[in-house]
């Protein structure tokens, strides 16, 4: 089998006679009050244990590492094949008052490794009876807790409550005066705003109408205008284009004479140079004819005899000089001839020039005749433009206009939607204060089923006590402390065919009851359940809970466990505790009182881990 079961671990410490330490290690089920095993090991026992399973932890660490392997078995159980496990191992087939085994076991394909056993004994009467008055502590205390939490809750929600009441009443006189307020708000301006439009309306058409017909007008004085210009246009191109032509012939047949004089001039001065060179040379004979005749007059001083028959040449010679010097005359007046021709013809070409940068000054005024006509047709089309703008602006103020209207419209639609919104919050908090009433009724309807159970409760302890009175008083005072183990837990004592362990006076059970216990506890308080919405109590600070399967047995460990002590005031009505039988508390006799959905779960106070019972 498996199941869940509670592990507390407590380091005891006592001084009478000599200062020691024991290891208190007790198993419990939170769903069965009767299971409880107890184990108990001191110094002395752990070195016999160390010795037998070849530990190397002391003492003082074992209670740290048997809690890492209790934290492992935790963290493995909800796997389908868990590494660590913890088995509780019993002799007999069933868990029946027997002594078992828990073992905590690592699995491998190989081999199952038990880390540590530990054998438990099973609680006796009296620790059972020690358990379950602790677990009723407990639980009056936590009714009394429970009490005080709902009379506050309940002066609480009656406070919140008429504050709504009044928020409530204040929002619905605001919602009324808003919705008045805004009626009359949305009429005014839907109405204002029917006016203004069907004037604006009526405005922007008769302004479109203006506008369209100075706009046709305009449109009409524009065109005759424009066409007018551009027939003069035309007809001033046409007779540029005339006078153009002209003026290229003009120019074109300037051109060619000034070639044609161009080339006349280069001959000419070919024959200039010619001419001059030919100079050049009759000087150059002149002067050789002068130095000859210088030399011929010496040779006349020299030669006078020869005088007469050299007169002849030199006659000769006379008639080629004067011969030369006219020709010489003739070239002198043929280059002035030429030099005034030339100047002449530069004359008429700068003329010429002269009438073609005319021509060119004239064409460039017929340019910016023209350019200042296309800025002329320029300055109208952007006149135009103007005009369609100002139309274009006037139609986005009567759009923007428009969009101003729905806007006011939105908005209207907005306030109706954040009217709704506060309708839906004034209904939520209604809904609130319906569900709050309701839990208040079902938390009085528990209370008073607990209140019942408890009772039930105090009527079978009376009950039962006033059976034990009829019994013999030797039975009661039979029964006396239970033996001791070798590892210091307390055997089971002798009981009688009766059910009950060993009879004790009240004074005896409230002194062992409440007897000191110089102990570090790692579980202080164990959780009980009565009711799985009310009454859960954890109060554990180093317990782990186990599942690990077992027979319902009796629990029992040194703490003072269970109910409040205020449950065990004496009343007038009730009968003292004398002791209770196994069988007294059995859940069978709870069913009856406990309502459909309040069965008992068991609540972990430590950490809950998974044990396996072989068989």
């Amino acid at each position: 089998r498996r199941l869940n079961v509670r592990v507390n671990i407590e380091l005891l410490s006592i001084s009478n006679p000599v200062h020691k330490k024991d290891l208190a290690v007790r198993l419990t089920d939170d769903s069965d009050p009767f299971f409880l095993y107890n184990l108990v090991i001191s110094e002395e026992d752990f070195q016999s244990l160390k010795s037998q399973q070849g530990l190397l932890v002391d003492f003082s660490a074992f209670p740290q590492k048997f809690i890492d392997l209790l934290q492992q078995c935790i963290q493995e159980q909800n796997k389908d094949i868990p590494r660590f496990l913890l088995q509780l191992v019993s002799s007999a087939p069933a868990l029946d008052h027997t002594p078992v085994s828990l073992n905590v076991v690592e699995t491998n394909p190989f081999k199952h490794l038990t880390h540590l056993s530990l054998k438990f004994l099973p609680g006796t009467d009296a620790e059972i009876k020690k358990f379950l008055a602790n677990c009723l502590k407990c639980l009056k205390e936590d009714k009394m807790m429970l009490e005080e939490k709902l009379k506050k809750t309940e002066e609480d929600l009656t406070r919140q409550l008429s504050y709504t009441q009044q928020s409530l009443s204040e929002k619905s006189r605001e919602l009324d005066k808003l919705k008045n307020e805004w009626t009359s708000y949305t009429t005014a301006l839907s109405n204002k705003h029917a006016q203004e439009l069907t004037s604006e309306k009526e405005r922007a058409l008769q302004a479109q109408t203006q506008y369209q017909q100075q706009h046709e007008q305009q449109k009409k004085e524009l065109e005759n205008l424009h066409q007018k210009s551009i027939q003069q246009l035309q007809n001033r191109l046409s007779e540029l284009e005339v006078i153009n032509k002209d003026l290229t012939e003009r120019r074109y047949k300037g051109d060619s004479t000034v070639r044609e004089l161009k080339a006349k001039l280069s001959g000419l001065e070919d024959e200039c140079q010619r001419a001059k060179q030919e100079v050049l040379s009759l000087r150059r004979e002149n002067t050789t004819l002068d130095a000859e005749c210088h030399e011929k007059e010496k040779l006349i001083n020299q030669l006078q005899t020869r005088v007469a028959v050299l007169e002849q040449e030199i006659k000769d010679k006379d008639q080629l000089v004067t011969r030369t010097k006219e020709v010489l005359d003739a070239t002198q007046e043929q280059k002035v001839i030429l030099e005034e021709s030339t100047e002449e013809k530069q004359k008429h070409i700068e003329k010429l020039e002269t009438t073609i940068k005319s021509l060119s000054a004239e064409l460039l005024k017929a340019n910016e005749i023209i350019k200042k006509l296309q800025g002329d047709l320029k300055t109208l089309m952007s006149k135009l433009k103007l005009k369609n703008t100002v139309t274009i602006q006037q139609e986005k103020l009567l759009a923007e206009k428009e969009e101003k209207l729905q806007k006011e419209q939105r908005e209207s639609q907005e306030m109706g939607q954040s009217l709704r919104m506060k309708e839906q919050e004034v209904c939520k908090l209604q809904e609130q204060l319906e569900s709050t009433i309701q839990k208040l009724e079902e938390s009085k309807q528990l209370l008073k089923t607990n209140e019942n159970v408890i009772t039930w409760l105090n009527r079978q302890l009376s009950e039962v006590q006033m059976a034990k009175k009829l019994d013999s008083p030797a039975s009661a005072h039979a029964g006396g402390r239970a033996a001791v183990s070798p590892l210091g837990m307390p055997d089971r004592p002798s009981f009688h065919s009766s059910g009950i362990s060993h009879g004790a006076s009240p004074l005896y059970a409230f002194q062992n009851f409440l007897e000191p216990t110089h102990s570090k506890n790692g579980n202080s308080q164990c959780p009980v359940q009565l009711n799985s919405q009310l009454l859960k109590l954890s109060r554990c600070s180093d317990t782990h809970t186990v599942p690990a399967a077992g027979h319902a047995a009796n629990k029992e460990n040194g703490d003072q466990l269970g109910l409040e002590s205020k449950y065990f005031k004496k009343k007038d009505d009730s009968i003292p505790l004398r002791g209770l039988s196994q069988n007294t508390l059995n859940s069978e006799y709870l069913r009856p009182y406990l309502p459909a959905n309040a069965q008992p779960s068991p609540k972990a106070a430590g950490t809950p881990a998974s044990a396996y019972f072989p068989g």
